[in-house]
């Protein structure tokens, strides 16, 4: 296993290639894949961005290692369309875990989408109904300028598939892994705070918990404006959350303690998780980091944080004592409103 500092390199040179990738620059995506897998050859992340380079025309030739086969940088197949032809695809956007997403062309309504194809290997019919459940719920809470909106779902050859608003800016992860030392300036985390909190304001006033808010899952719009998307995604797949090493390190980073030990989700899991947010983009990384998931999961149970002002200098007293409220330990302690 990767010491934390490599890891931590590992984990640069991984946000590097996604913000490339959010944008099409798909050079520096390859190239940064290499890097990583010159470091850890079987890293399963660093071979999903080579496939989506070799998606968009990009090659990947060259020995990285011998232990790597030609099989690992297959690119996926690109269906031309999805529903029978109505989501005509564009390119490929990318993937993680189950999800599979496309740049789509709406012809029915002549819009641009994101297409998200969630593979349904290992799911039976009740895992395929718990996806799309989860999406409906979004949409019955209606429009909101800080959530991103689920236009349709449905299934595709057995694969369950949510279609929503295509978010041009990329996502607020790849904004901290392009910032300087992975720290956004005051000004823009402050932003980003104000439209996820009036975001996750409405979704809780409509009974709903995200369960899994992480800066990946904040999107961009071109104006600049962050929307809450994802819901619960990786809960309706019903996924293991201490055993996918390769897929849950970045969501534990994330993770409130209550839901780390299984118990209820509730408003107040998420207002940790934005604490660990904040922090992060005042901070350059979360509040807890380590080499596998279990030790980022002991540390959220049992670890106080180190308070910002000892890792940056450019964190307010009130942020950082906002910051600290959000990151009790019991949800009790947590604040009562945003």
């Amino acid at each position: 296993m990767p010491s934390e500092r490599i890891q931590r390199r590992i984990d640069s040179f991984l946000d590097e290639a996604d913000a490339a990738s959010t944008t099409g620059d798909w050079s520096p995506v390859t190239e940064k894949a290499r890097a990583v897998l010159a470091i850890d050859a079987e890293n399963e992340d660093a071979g999903s961005f080579l496939k989506m380079a070799e998606a968009n025309g990009v090659g990947t030739t060259g020995t990285i290692s011998q232990t790597i086969s030609e099989e690992a940088y297959a690119a996926p197949p690109l269906s031309a369309s999805f529903a029978d032809g109505r989501y005509a695809v564009r390119r490929f956007l990318g993937e993680g875990g189950r999800k599979r997403v496309f740049l789509a062309h709406d012809s029915r309504l002549d819009r641009e989408v994101a297409f998200c194809v969630i593979r349904a290997e290992g799911l039976d019919l009740t895992g395929r109904q718990r996806v799309l459940r989860e999406a409906q719920t979004v949409a019955r809470l209606g429009q909101h300028p800080n959530l991103v909106t689920v236009h349709d779902i449905g299934e595709d050859g057995g694969n369950p598939y949510i279609v929503q608003e295509y978010m041009g800016g990329g996502h607020v992860g790849a904004l901290i892994a392009t910032a300087a030392e992975h720290r956004l300036p005051l000004e823009r985390t402050l932003q980003v705070a104000k439209d996820v909190c009036r975001g996750l304001s409405f979704i809780h006033a409509g009974g709903m918990v995200h369960r899994d808010l992480k800066p990946a899952n904040v999107f961009l719009s071109t104006d600049g404006g962050a929307r809450i998307g994802d819901f619960g995604l990786a809960v309706a797949l019903d996924r293991s959350r201490l055993t996918q090493h390769g897929l849950m390190l970045g969501t534990v980073s994330y993770m409130p303690p209550e839901q780390a030990l299984g118990g209820e989700s509730t408003p107040k899991a998420d207002l940790y998780s934005l604490g660990c947010m904040l922090y992060e983009m005042v901070a350059g990384r979360p509040p807890f980091i380590g080499d596998d998931p279990t030790a980022v999961i002991s540390q959220h149970l049992n670890v106080p944080p180190v308070a910002p002002n000892w890792v940056t200098e450019h964190c307010p007293p009130a942020l950082e004592d906002v910051i600290l409220q959000l990151l009790a330990k019991v949800s009790a302690d947590r604040p009562t409103t945003l």
